[in-house]
């Protein structure tokens, strides 16, 4: 296999391209994460506002004759158009749509923002970037998407260097005096600064700006915003352009007027859709034979990056990315299309997801013409040039990496990888909680590595909350991925299904050895002769008391057996019965099913404050339970708040590797047994 590296090393640091392309992560990184909540919001807004789908299908006099009048009807009450009467008196519907652009979605912004500066503390980073984007909320009336990219990481960061002032130094006892405190009182301060001083900056800011847009609207000039947005696309810097500009411009559009052309100026997926067009119909090689694919990835799955390559290729294909990209918004200017809320990933579902009922003809004519543009000009240049691209579109690939930074999460659909630049020296296995998945696929992938002779690279566990941009490679259960990878952009990814014997970990084992293929491993030193070592426990029977190993138990289904396994814990006095609860939220947001017939449930991060002590279960199911389509036999609950449980997970994940002692384990009917499997003797 290949390992594509993530990072470009420059030694003469980054250029200005290149901190124009951090700052638009950092931007999207803010916004990316709720995108769900935009989503909400712009289904919302377009059922139920006045001009909304509800009331253009059931038509005004309908809702008037359902409630007795237009603004008592229910769709009018959410939308927060018309009036309805309370006691006897005639009150303006306020409904939800303003709220949650006023309130829900900058606060949203700028916790993410916060907690992104400030994450090794838990949420502490975010509370306070949300109260400061709270401040600069309330000092203005525009939606303050702006302020909040603003307040929210300034909160996070001025958090961080405060509590660096005083750590290590708080006496036992007021740690959370002083960080409650310290929190509320930072906040308050930073959210009267942006009442006072940011609101009335940003909304200066915006105000230009947006008269700058409305400049080139009126003047029929807006097409030409494609001679700058199509070539930064390119060259990743679109994030800048359109999570720092074009998203807090239009969302204020949004509310003005019901919909916004911005936030199409970026997101049409039709100029990338024609030029794979192009490919698919004129081009040679593996342009043409990935093309194909690449155009369902982009036009139904909205991650345009996949069409950056071809135009790399071939550089004179931003003239058609160029042609289609203006063509686009010419038509969204002259049948007035937009959209309510940001459409991302720039999919064609999303975008339809967010489309108005007066936006959908100029909508639709836009990505149709803007793909019909770009394909006729890429098919026109294609056709009168003797490359027609069967050029290296690995290489194009690899130079679209190295601009971006980092490895392309598509580069694989185009047969594409890169070398790498750099040997890889950290490893991070994340999970949900950090807790005992991660912990124990964590110590396996751990001395696969070590008996490769790696033995200077670090496998750590990590949970997703508490992830920093930090690893060269990070392995997660399938169903993280997607939660994982915004918080490590520059690491390669690596998913696995079976945590204890993944076929995966020896894939790692092999990129590692490619990537730090210019320095061998050093040799293992032979081991020196000593007398034999006596057999010693490494399991602390105060952590696996004999009561907690329960043997011939059985179970009709995962969720019976997981609340016995939590009985167990509180049953010892490891967890109070809330714990119960969060091991059952854990089990719902990914298996913890292990591998080799094991599994170990635990609970989510939430439910850590259930915990009173370390300690672990074993419950034997001899009959087999179903977790999620694999029989477990064995159950190894876990209770632990803080990383105690580690050294004893890293233990028990040899011996529940070795499938010959899981067996056993499985079928044993002595308690003496099962602790004398899982203490092994010490190497």
């Amino acid at each position: 296999m290949t390992l594509t590296d993530t990072r470009v090393d420059n030694p003469k640091g980054p250029g200005a391209r290149a901190q124009v392309q951090r700052f638009g992560t950092f931007l999207s990184n803010m916004v990316m994460p709720n995108i769900g909540a935009f989503i909400a919001w712009g289904l919302i807004t377009s059922l139920f506002i006045k001009v909304g789908w509800i009331n253009l299908a059931a038509g005004y006099d309908a809702l008037a004759d359902l409630g007795g009048l237009a603004g008592d009807s229910w769709v009018a009450q959410l939308g927060g158009w018309g009036s309805r009467t309370v006691d006897g008196e005639e009150v303006a519907n306020t409904g939800i749509v303003g709220p949650m652009i006023t309130y829900l979605l900058p606060l949203l912004i700028g916790y993410t923002g916060g907690r992104m500066v400030y994450n090794e503390r838990g949420p502490r980073g975010g509370v306070v970037g949300a109260i400061a984007t709270m401040g600069v909320i309330a000092g203005t009336s525009i939606p303050m998407f702006m302020g909040a990219m603003i307040m929210g990481p300034l909160g996070g960061w001025t958090m961080k260097k405060i509590d660096a002032i005083w750590d290590g130094k708080i006496r036992p006892g007021f740690e959370m005096l002083v960080d409650n405190f310290s929190a509320g009182i930072w906040g308050m301060i930073l959210a009267i600064f942006g009442f006072f001083a940011l609101s009335p900056v940003v909304t200066a800011v915006s105000t230009a700006l947006g008269a700058g847009v409305q400049f080139l609207v009126n003047n029929s000039l807006l097409p030409l915003t494609s001679v700058l947005i199509e070539p930064a696309k390119i060259l990743f810097l679109n994030n800048a352009i359109n999570h720092g500009v074009l998203t807090p411009l239009g969302l204020a559009q949004s509310q003005a007027t019901g919909q916004s052309i911005l936030f199409l100026l970026e997101a049409n997926p039709g100029p990338g859709l024609g030029i794979l067009l192009a490919f698919m119909l004129f081009g040679k090689g593996a342009a043409k034979a990935s093309a194909p694919g690449a155009a369902i990835i982009h036009f139904l799955g909205g991650i345009h990056e996949i069409y950056f390559p071809y135009v790399l290729m071939k550089p004179i294909m931003i003239i058609a990315a160029i042609a289609g990209g203006a063509s686009g918004v010419l038509m969204n200017v002259l049948f007035n299309g937009g959209l309510r809320a940001p459409a991302a990933p720039g999919s064609i579902i999303a975008v339809y997801s967010a489309v108005t009922p007066q936006g959908i003809l100029g909508v639709t004519l836009s990505w149709i013409v803007a793909a019909a543009v770009s394909f006729l000009v890429g098919a026109l240049l294609l056709r009168i040039s003797k490359d027609k691209g069967e050029g290296d579109l690995g290489a194009a690939t690899a130079s679209m990496e190295s601009m971006k930074g980092k490895k392309s999460s598509v580069s694989g659909a185009l047969g594409a990888g890169a070398a790498v630049a750099g040997p890889v020296k950290n490893i991070v296995f994340a999970c949900d909680a950090g807790m005992g998945s991660s912990a124990m696929g964590a110590s396996v992938l751990r001395k696969k590595i070590q008996d490769a002779g790696f033995g200077d690279i670090k496998v750590v566990n990590q949970a997703i909350a508490n992830l920093t941009d930090s690893y060269d490679i990070i392995v997660t259960h399938q169903d993280l991925a997607a939660r994982a990878r915004p918080m490590v952009p520059s690491a390669t990814m690596f998913t696995v299904d079976n945590f204890m014997g993944s076929p995966v970990y020896d894939d790692v084992v092999e990129a590692v050895k490619l990537a730090n293929s210019g320095s061998a491993p050093a040799a293992a030193a032979a081991p020196a002769a000593s007398a034999p070592k006596e057999r010693t426990r490494k399991l602390d029977p105060n952590v696996l008391p004999r009561e907690a190993v329960r043997l011939g138990l059985s179970a009709s289904n995962k969720e019976e057996a997981i609340r016995l396994a939590g009985q167990t814990l509180v049953a010892i006095g490891a967890a109070e019965e809330g714990y119960i609860a969060g091991m059952l939220e854990r089990e719902h947001q990914v298996s913890t099913f292990m591998g080799n017939g094991v599994a170990i449930p635990h609970g989510t991060n939430e439910s850590r404050g259930h915990i009173r002590k370390a300690a672990l279960g074993f419950l034997q199911f001899p009959g087999g339970v179903d977790w999620n389509g694999k029989t477990a036999y064995v159950a190894i609950p876990i209770a632990s708040n803080s990383d105690e449980h580690v050294g004893i997970l890293s233990a028990l994940a040899t011996v529940l590797a070795d499938k010959s002692k899981a067996e056993r384990l499985r079928t044993t009917t002595s308690v003496d047994e099962v602790l004398d499997l899982l203490a092994p003797e010490e190497e």
